[in-house]
Formats: C-alpha cells, sequence, structure tokens
C-alpha cells in the first residue's frame, strides 16, 4: 500500500550507517571516539560489516564497486526479515511501484504474491491481458524469468523483470499442479491499462459491480458505477471480489464509506500493541440486500472490504476462502530514488478476526464460477421487499 510519509526511518537509517563510518574511520586514523555506552553494543555489530567492506574492498582480485556493496548491505537486512513482504527497491523498481499504483504499466498483466511454498504464486491474470490470453492460471507458480530462478524473496525483483516496454517479449516458466515439469510460456508485453471497476444491470433490479483492484481511481469509478446502478432503479447489488489481490486501502475505506454507514472498515495493531481504527463515515449507507463474491484470489484490501461488509452485517460473503492475506505495508521513498516496503502491522476485521495465512470463510460456500454467482442474484433477489 502507498503512502506518501516522508522516509524518516530511512533517513535514521542513513544517518546511523554514515555516522558509523565515520566512527570507524576516526578509529582506523588513530582518533579519538566517543560512543554512548548504550550505542556500544549497536557499534560493534556495525563495525564488523564495515571490517568486512574494507577487507573486500582491499583485497578482492577485481576493482570492487562500493555502490552495489552498499546496495547488497541494504538488501540484506530486508532479507533477515524474512518476510516476504518487505523490500528494498532501486529506483526503476520503486518507480514502477508508484506507476503500477496508478493504474497503468508495460507489462504482462498478472498478479502475483509469495505463496507458503515460498514460490512466486499467480493471485490472478488481469482480464483480457497478455497473461491472461497465454493461458496463466490463478495458482501457477512462476519459478522463472527470461531463464532467472527466482522464489518468493525476490517477488518484487521478479515482477520488475516481467515488466518492460510495450512489445518487448519476456520468457516465464511455471509450474503449475498436476503437471510433472515446469515448461516456458513466451509472452510479448503491453501497455496494461486498469479499469478497476466495471457494472452492469442483472435480473432486471439487481446491480452488479466488479472490482478488479484498488489503485488511485478505484473509489471514484465505484462511486461513479454506482450511481449510475442506482440511477436505473436497482434494489439490490453484488461486489465482485474474486480475483482482486488488493491494493491501496484509501481506497478500500472510502468504497466502505459509500455502503455502511457508521461503523469500524478494519483495524490494525503495531508490534507496541497499539490499535488504530479505521471507521465509516456514519452520512452514507447503502439500504439495500447485498451479496460480496469472494475467492482464493481475493487478498489484502479486498478482504479488508469483504470482512468490513459481514462483520458490520451489510451483507453476506459468497464463494470460496479468501488469500489470508493480514498484514500491512506502507511504502517510503528515500532521497536518492529508491524506496522500500515495509511490514508495520498487522489488520484485524471488525470483528477481531485475525485472517493472515487463513483467509476469511465466505458465509455461503459455492465452488463453481458461475455458480457463485447465480447464488449471490438468488440471495439478493430473495432479500429484496
Amino acid at each position: 500500500m502507498i503512502s506518501n510519509k516522508k522516509a524518516a526511518l530511512g533517513a535514521v537509517v542513513v544517518a546511523v550507517i554514515a555516522s558509523l563510518f565515520t566512527l570507524n574511520a576516526g578509529i582506523m586514523m588513530g582518533k579519538v571516539a566517543i560512543v554512548p555506552v548504550d550505542k556500544y553494543g549497536q557499534y560493534k555489530k556495525f563495525e564488523k560489516l564495515l571490517a568486512l567492506k574494507q577487507e573486500i574492498e582491499g583485497n578482492f582480485y577485481q576493482e570492487s564497486d562500493e555502490d552495489k556493496l552498499i546496495e547488497g548491505a541494504i538488501n540484506g537486512m530486508f532479507e533477515g526479515l524474512e518476510d516476504p513482504y518487505s523490500d528494498y527497491m532501486t529506483e526503476s523498481e520503486f518507480n514502477e511501484l508508484i506507476e503500477y499504483t496508478k493504474g497503468s504499466f508495460g507489462g504482462i498483466g498478472v498478479y502475483v504474491a509469495p505463496g507458503e511454498d515460498g514460490l512466486i504464486t499467480v493471485v490472478s491474470p488481469i482480464e483480457d491481458t497478455p497473461g491472461d490470453r497465454a493461458g496463466i492460471k490463478a495458482g501457477d507458480k512462476i519459478v522463472g524469468v527470461n531463464g532467472e530462478s527466482f522464489t518468493a524473496k525476490e517477488l518484487d525483483k521478479a515482477v520488475g523483470k516481467m515488466r518492460g516496454e510495450p512489445g518487448t517479449a519476456v520468457t516465464l516458466t511455471i509450474f503449475r499442479e498436476g503437471m510433472a515439469e515446469p515448461f516456458d510460456i513466451d509472452i510479448v508485453r503491453e501497455e496494461i491499462r486498469v479499469k478497476t471497476v466495471k457494472s452492469e444491470v442483472k435480473d432486471g433490479d439487481i446491480g452488479y459491480i466488479r472490482i478488479t483492484t484498488f489503485d488511485e481511481k478505484t473509489a471514484g469509478e465505484f462511486k461513479a458505477n454506482l450511481e449510475d446502478l442506482k440511477d436505473k432503479g436497482i434494489k439490490g447489488l453484488v461486489i465482485d471480489l474474486r480475483g482482486n489481490p488488493g491494493g491501496l486501502l484509501d481506497q478500500c475505506h472510502e468504497i466502505a464509506d459509500e455502503i455502511l454507514g457508521k461503523g469500524t472498515v478494519v483495524y490494525t495493531r503495531d508490534r507496541s500493541g497499539e490499535e488504530e481504527y479505521l471507521r465509516s463515515d456514519e452520512e452514507r449507507k447503502l439500504s439495500m440486500p447485498m451479496a460480496v463474491l469472494v475467492n482464493g484470489g481475493s487478498a489484502s484490501a479486498s478482504e479488508i472490504l469483504s470482512g468490513a461488509i459481514r462483520d458490520n452485517k451489510a451483507g453476506v460473503l459468497i464463494g470460496e476462502t479468501t488469500f489470508g492475506k493480514g498484514l500491512v505495508q506502507r511504502v517510503y521513498p528515500l532521497k536518492d530514488g529508491t524506496g522500500y516496503k515495509l511490514t508495520t502491522a498487522q489488520y484485524f476485521t471488525p470483528s477481531g478476526e485475525y485472517i493472515n495465512k487463513k483467509g476469511i470463510k465466505p458465509d455461503i460456500e459455492v465452488e463453481d464460477e458461475q455458480e457463485q454467482l447465480d447464488k449471490a442474484l438468488e440471495y439478493v433477489k430473495g432479500k429484496i421487499k
């Protein structure tokens, strides 16, 4: 999730490393340096890192690149977290992430996430994109890009490799359940323009809104589509979040504002136990029967919206258990154009359910996609007075 919050933490980290480099140099030159007692243990740990850097620069058989050494050390810190959602990004990777949240980018059109098996897992392909047309399926494992192997730990780097200029080709190595060996798929990239909200009237008086992801334009698109459906006289609503991998929390919050009335949307808890609540606007409420379609591709912000609708008794969930991503990331820019994502909190549905790695079980379980929609329409129709 994108945040405009300044990179205060990054500045602190950079400042600490810079001061330690200076301190180390002072010691090596015979100068006197004073280290506060409470910082001495921290200094000793960084001293080892600096000593190794000097050994490499002085004794490696080839000229070393200081910038690459520093980048490698930073990447190592994030790998030490053992969290697939926290990651340091180069300038190009960071720019790609920002571009993606704006709703268009050059790529193949596939949403991915780290799987529990440590592999990059396809959450869902975006409809009518190169990845979708090439036959990539939800649940596929992407184990290689252009001949280079990747695991979930290198998720963002793999995504960076998959993206590129429209018209250029990329080769994915896919492992699919039920097949003995991985196989390659050649895909030509396109400019992916993601229209995140589509709507129509079904069965005469039931509105149907499909949300494919939550980017900067999603809440505005949702409001416009909902108003259009209201003008057409709908008496009930089906919201389709199947295959929606999530996105920006503020967009999810704005949509909840339009339908829930006064209530809690989600709350987060950080490492200190401090909780922060997001609440919906009491001035607006959608007073009509509602059902929400979910499946294993519904993740993150999709699960937040689904949980809020269920726990506030605004509607029922129909389909299959959701993906199970109950962690909050913030994105921080650094002054040199790089940036990082860091998991800063856990999130809980309004009733207090923690859904990470287990997902949200729907009120009405249905496996077949068409039957899921049919059941939702039947449910809403039966509730219309």
